[in-house]
């Protein structure tokens, strides 16, 4: 199993739109990186819902529900998208302020490389995020 943190602007598709639809397609990602990870992700693993723009914190976690497949929006280009199922909320969310200051996520790749919308994220960062959020 692998563990990934997507990015979505609360705006555009909540943390909330998200549980109310159950699941959805990842679409719209035109990053290569970013794509190349949703390529990775497997069925089954976990993932980091993270808003980003004005609220900059970790929601809940999701699960990977269907592995990448032709992007449906994508009118030109090699692009993917995955489907997740939302799972459960974190008791507390956790902002992007707190994963700088915690020195065991020091590395992460949120810290390091904010831009992108779709990375992977180690058991050990996962398990800090989720102990952050006060368990799911």
């Amino acid at each position: 199993m692998k563990y990934w943190l997507v990015k979505q602007e609360p705006d555009s598709y909540s943390w909330g739109d998200f549980v109310a639809d159950g699941s959805t397609t990842w679409t719209g990602v035109r990053n290569f990186q970013a794509r190349n990870n949703l390529r990775a992700m497997k069925r089954g693993d976990d993932v980091l819902f993270y808003a980003s723009v004005s609220s900059k914190c970790v929601m809940g976690i999701a699960k990977v529900s269907r592995e990448a497949f032709p992007d449906p929006t994508a009118a030109d280009g090699d692009w993917s998208a995955v489907e997740l199922t939302a799972g459960r909320p974190l008791k507390s969310p956790v902002t992007l302020e707190k994963i700088k200051a915690s020195t065991a996520l020091q590395d992460m790749l949120l810290v390091r490389h904010s831009r992108l919308s779709v990375m992977p994220v180690t058991k050990e960062h996962f398990d800090v995020i989720v102990e952050l959020g006060g368990g799911a």
